[in-house]
């Protein structure tokens, strides 16, 4: 059968050869040889030239994901616990203030399908892409390496590996089963969980956004809907809030929330944790005529797929234009979108349809994205999941 390698149809090599990481299924005319799963193959255009080297996934629609576009590169350990280096070294600079942070952010460091975060002596890795699981051991033992840590230990629980072929799996890479973490960000104490918490424990990506609460909630009455454990909440408390009401449906989240409050310094008296569906929150909070000078909105993802689009839109309408109607003249919206299938343009049309129906004059006072840990490739939009705006009320 000859070594293996993927040939594409005729006219589908483009966004190849703009550097787009991602080979779709429909793009292939045929696959040589028999590459077993997260093998790395050659991709070559209808014409015989060559395209990339690739990670190979017989069962998903993104049928292979680029390691490298140098025809001259050999995809091996040494290849790629260099670009783990690459990608941890560029973060030198951005880390400071905090304990917590990303290390690889997957398609935008060149090592699609691999997440790592840090988190003090813990680095939670997830493998997202058959040829990022190809490689498990070497991403762990790099990563120990490199950063000096105890402990890394996997969080593959996402359901995006099912659409791989792959099994979920959560366990220790290196060391034990970590227990319950502590970080420092910007002179705030949390407590990660990075055998059960959401993600890979924490929203690392939402560290600048998190400042920025804090200098807007200065005398302010502060409502954190989809609270967490408390990450905006704490930071609004830092910088100067009066009072701050988080909401989240979760006991265990408050509870975490309530162990983060006990971390610092802070007055519990000025903190309120309320259990509650949020979208019946809102709309009780309206009943009751309160008003807030500073919402954060950070839901969960509303659409994790394509098909999942238009029940999602409706529900960020919702709790945006709800919302609205809580905000005081004057007072500050942040809100925000994780979900990668509702990109930056339509998130902005959904939240300005909220704003015209709830019938509150806003202004954007900026776009807001994920911490500059999170970078992304110029050549790959979809790692800009996370987007965000700062609307003012007149």
């Amino acid at each position: 059968m000859g070594d293996p390698r993927i040939i594409l149809k005729a006219g589908r090599e483009k966004s190849l050869r703009h550097r787009h990481p991602w080979v779709f299924s429909g793009a292939i005319e045929r696959v040589d040889g028999q590459p077993a799963m997260g093998d790395t193959v050659p991709v070559f255009a209808h014409d015989g030239g060559f395209l990339a080297h690739a990670g190979y996934c017989p069962q998903s629609q993104i049928r292979a994901r680029v390691w490298s576009f140098d025809s001259s590169a050999v995809v091996d350990e040494a290849f790629l616990a260099g670009r783990v280096l690459a990608s941890v070294k560029r973060r030198d600079g951005v880390r400071a203030g905090s304990t917590g942070a990303r290390l690889v952010h997957g398609e935008s460091d060149g090592l699609p399908g691999l997440v790592a975060d840090r988190y003090g002596d813990v680095v939670v890795v997830q493998l997202l892409s058959a040829g990022a699981e190809r490689w498990r051991e070497l991403w762990a033992r790099v990563l120990s390496e490199v950063e000096g840590v105890r402990h890394v230990y996997e969080r593959s629980d996402v359901e995006v590996r099912a659409l791989e072929g792959l099994p979920s799996r959560v366990g220790a890479l290196v060391g034990g089963v970590p227990g319950p973490t502590l970080i420092v960000e910007d002179a705030i104490s949390y407590e990660v969980d990075v055998a059960q918490g959401q993600k890979t424990g924490f929203y690392l990506d939402q560290r600048d956004n998190r400042a920025l609460a804090g200098e807007l909630a200065h005398g302010a009455q502060v409502l954190n809907a989809f609270c967490y454990t408390g990450g905006f909440t704490l930071a609004a408390l830092k910088g100067g809030a009066t009072h701050v009401v988080s909401v989240d449906t979760s006991a265990d989240a408050l509870e975490g929330g309530r162990r983060n409050l006990e971390l610092n310094t802070f007055d519990a008296g000025r903190a309120e944790w309320i259990e509650a569906d949020v979208f019946a929150q809102l709309r009780k909070f309206r009943d009751q005529g309160k008003q807030f000078d500073l919402i954060v909105l950070d839901p969960p993802k509303f659409a994790p797929t394509e098909k999942h689009v238009p029940n999602a839109a409706r529900a960020y309408k919702d709790i945006n234009l709800w919302a609205m109607k809580l905000l005081a003249p004057g007072g500050n919206l942040l809100t925000f979108s994780c979900s990668g299938a509702i990109g930056p343009e339509f998130f902005r049309k959904i939240v300005a349809g909220a704003a015209a129906d709830s019938r509150v004059d806003l202004q954007v006072q900026r776009t807001l994205g994920a911490s500059r840990d999170h970078a992304v490739s110029i050549h790959f939009p979809e790692g800009e999941y996370l987007k965000g705006l700062w609307l003012k009320a007149g």
